[in-house]
């Protein structure tokens, strides 16, 4: 009886397990080929594509961050000198006549044309000392810039502190100036002779030599580290040096009156020798690469 309830129940047992299985085929989908291509298509296709858009987004990345840590940041010290050669004439332009009126008057005048002028046209003064302290602002500037920019092209010498006192100077030397001849210009100042020639003399040695000397020093400390990195043309490095040495020259006009002109031919061709190095100075580590 036991033989036949197990002969009764097996082919039962075989159906119900054929069942079973067939079911679970079909839930794995070994039953479904399309869908299991389907399957394994989209997922390769969708790993490639997210692998493809990391990869890329890792590009982008690095080649950010190498165009930060390649390139200068900060002002652009061509513009700025452009600022500075702007404003100081502006304010040159106001006390210099080019068709023989009156003028600010030389050291060689007289001391009747001297407070002449002062008492008869403060205004103009003014308006110079405010363009000309104006012009020391990007001057300082420019000075900070174009020594930040040579430390990060990889100069380490002294010529990078030298341009920087030298550019400092002149500009708070030209702010000193401009100072002295605001108080010029104040009311009832200009109304005491000796009071007005002493205050115009200490504004002329901030302006002249106090002017020429550290502009000479700027130039040097920029065009010695850049001759020996090759970071600005030889014509411009020679030009350069050349100004420098006219400027340190200048500084025999306190004894020699006979050299006061070497006082502007620092000054002028300075604003062309500043525009251009401005320029020219390399703004990125790779480009300085090329170069050499």
């Amino acid at each position: 009886m036991a033989w036949g309830k197990a002969q009764l129940f097996d082919p039962l047992a075989k159906t119900i397990g054929g069942v079973r299985a067939e079911l679970s085929e079909k839930k794995s989908g070994a039953s479904w080929p399309w869908f299991t291509g389907f399957h394994k298509w989209s997922a390769g296709t969708l790993k490639k594509l997210l692998a493809k858009c990391n990869r890329s987004y890792n590009e982008s990345f690095m080649k950010a961050t190498n165009i930060i840590a390649n390139n200068h940041r900060g002002p652009h010290p061509g513009v700025l000198a452009i600022v500075y050669t702007l404003l100081f004439n502006a304010g040159l332009y106001q006390v210099v006549s080019f068709t023989g009126g009156p003028h600010f008057p030389g050291p060689w005048a007289s001391a009747e044309a001297i407070t002449t002028y002062f008492q008869t046209y403060p205004k103009t003064v003014l308006i110079c000392a405010f363009l000309q302290f104006g012009a020391a602002i990007p001057l300082g500037i420019f000075t900070a810039t174009m020594v930040s920019r040579l430390q990060f092209l990889g100069v380490r010498a002294a010529g990078a502190y030298i341009a920087l006192f030298g550019g400092l100077m002149t500009a708070f030397n030209m702010v000193a100036t401009a100072f002295v001849l605001w108080v010029m210009a104040y009311p009832g100042i200009a109304q005491d002779p000796a009071v007005l020639r002493a205050l115009y003399y200490l504004g002329f040695s901030f302006g002249g030599v106090g002017f020429s000397v550290p502009l000479g020093l700027l130039i040097a400390g920029v065009c010695v580290p850049a001759a020996f990195f090759k970071l600005l043309p030889k014509w411009l490095v020679a030009f350069g040096l050349a100004l420098a040495l006219i400027g340190e020259l200048s500084v025999l006009s306190l004894v020699i009156p006979q050299a006061l002109f070497l006082i502007p031919l620092t000054r002028f061709p300075g604003f062309i020798w500043l525009i251009a190095a401005g320029f020219a100075l390399p703004r990125t580590v790779a480009s300085v690469d090329t170069a050499k």
